[in-house]
């Protein structure tokens, strides 16, 4: 029943991350008497759910007092935003300069007429914005809105990939989304387009068809136009080819990138389906998953850079576990189906690694004993290891937990996953897991740069020979190493896993068309 955001929060939270303030009474006036000055760290700000009419000040809004030349932005690391379930009509032009940084804008469910509206600053504005305004956005969703116009600036956005538009009041669209770079995702459905062939395109979700269409300029204008325009789209590329010399440093740098192919669902005989309860949407919401096969964990000291890589997002990219959580496990380990669900923490009985099975309510308080113990032992303030993540189940009514077919907790995020599904020196195939309370793009990104990270580490322990067989004891257990060159050339595979609701309703698909773009400067993706 928040009605307002007092004036303290900044001075009082300086290193706040994440700001979750949805569900609500916050409204017209937003955040009323605002922040009372910048969150340098905030990521993700949720708003969604509230009654805000207008974008509030802090947030650059037509409210907000015009910012001196060369002031510093409110939230230089904002990446998510969530406005969507207010009463919006309009945007004000300030937002770029409040969240330089911003990757993802949830405007569903508003009463928005235009878009990008008063999103995007007028030119002379947006020449003062570094790098142009919004320059990493790769996410727009607008659907359920009012919007009658969907203007031609849209294609100003250079990193769009997702633009979400439907169920509003559309009757055209514009040619100039055929010149938005990277999009690969859009959803027109539910406007009352005009063109009639257009809209059949848009209820088929066929994009590459949509933006071939527009580029050609709509009815009456086919392949022939479309011919010219791919002619000279390639008389373009060789040109910027010319200027930067023969090309023959692009086709190393190409052939060093790194390989990894996707198997679609459809192409899978048995695909691993994961089941999310109800439940799980009050505790920690989100979860992207996927298999990862052909990983070499056998040669020398594979596994352990494997764990410590794995030990190392979790305090970058993961912030500590904070944001998310990752969990890898031995495919041939896991009895499918798999349930995402919610378990008291008095009836949640989990096998951690390296210990024996436990309730969750008596593994926590066992390693918050160990906690104290150890920082009286090193006369420490703080704690290490999995100690420091036991405050992010305070308050929690009920765990968080993956279990398999045969009710075996394999995983019980953020804390630990499970001995069974332990992985060993002869795993060849893992099933990754990421989790988040914070939002569903986290769990992608994480997912994106641990694949990369996996890709790494294999070519690595495929062209270092020296470290193969220096485990003598392991490797003779696991079977031979069998480290051939010719593996080089086989990329590993990434099969997609299914998260849906308990009717079989689609959630997460990963990865999707647009997944691991944010690392593929580094690394081919075969789909």
């Amino acid at each position: 029943a928040l009605r307002e955001l007092g004036p303290g929060l900044a001075a009082a939270l300086p290193a706040l991350h994440t700001l979750v303030l949805r569900g609500n009474a916050l409204g017209p006036a937003g955040l009323g008497a605002g922040l009372g000055g910048t969150l340098p760290a905030l990521r993700i700000l949720d708003l969604s759910g509230n009654g805000l009419e207008a974008l509030p000040a802090a947030l650059g809004g037509a409210a907000a007092d015009a910012d001196p030349p060369g002031a510093a932005p409110a939230f230089p690391q904002l990446r998510s935003l969530n406005l969507s379930g207010n009463r919006l009509r309009e945007l004000g032009p300030g937002l770029a300069r409040a969240a330089p940084q911003l990757q993802a804008l949830l405007l569903s469910g508003n009463r928005l007429r235009a878009l990008p509206g008063g999103l995007l600053p007028p030119p002379t504005a947006a020449a003062a914005v570094p790098g142009g305004p919004f320059p990493l956005l790769s996410r727009l969703e607008a659907a359920d809105n009012e919007v009658e116009e969907l203007g031609a600036d849209i294609a100003v956005l250079p990193a769009l990939k997702s633009l979400d538009v439907a169920n509003n009041h559309l009757r055209e669209l514009p040619t100039a989304l055929a010149n938005c770079p990277r999009l690969k995702e859009a959803n027109f459905r539910g406007n009352q387009l005009k063109d009639k062939r257009l809209e059949k395109m848009v209820n088929g979700c066929q994009i590459k068809a949509i933006l071939d269409y527009l580029r050609a300029g709509g009815r009456g204008k086919g392949k022939a136009e479309s011919a010219r325009e791919d002619a000279r789209k390639k008389k373009r590329e060789k040109q910027q080819k010319k200027d930067v010399g023969d090309g023959e440093q692009d086709e190393v740098e190409e052939a060093s990138k790194l390989l990894v192919k996707v198997l679609h669902v459809s192409e899978n005989p048995a695909p691993l389906v994961v089941k999310v309860s109800p439940g799980i949407k009050d505790v920690r919401p989100f979860i992207v998953c996927c298999v990862l096969k052909g990983v070499n964990l056998k040669p020398g000291n594979a596994l352990k850079r494997f764990l410590s890589a794995q030990t190392k997002l979790h305090e970058d990219i993961c912030e500590k576990r904070t944001v998310a959580t990752i969990a890898t496990h031995d495919l041939q380990l896991i009895k499918a189906p798999l349930v995402y669900d919610v378990q008291p923490p008095d009836m949640l009985k989990v096998t951690p690694l390296g210990r024996k099975e436990i309730k969750a309510k008596d593994l926590l308080r066992q390693l918050q004993l160990e906690a104290e113990e150890q920082r009286k032992q090193k006369k420490r303030q703080n704690v290490s290891g999995l100690h420091r993540y036991l405050q992010l189940l305070d308050g929690k009514d009920n765990y968080p937990c993956l279990v398999d077919a045969e009710g075996v907790v394999i995983s019980f995020p953020p804390i630990t996953n499970s001995e069974k599904t332990k992985i060993r020196k002869d795993t060849r195939d893992l099933f990754l897991e990421v989790t988040s309370d914070s939002s569903l793009q986290i769990c992608k990104d994480v997912m994106d740069t641990l694949i990369l990270k996996i890709a790494e580490l294999n070519r690595s322990t495929l062209e270092n020979k020296e470290d193969s067989g220096s485990d003598n004891e392991s490797d003779a257990l696991c079977g031979p190493a069998a480290l051939n060159p010719s593996q080089n050339a086989q990329p590993m595979v990434v099969e997609q896993v299914r998260v849906v609701d308990t009717d079989g309703n689609l959630k997460v698909l990963y990865p999707s068309k647009t997944d691991l773009s944010t690392v593929s400067s580094l690394l081919t993706v075969i789909r």
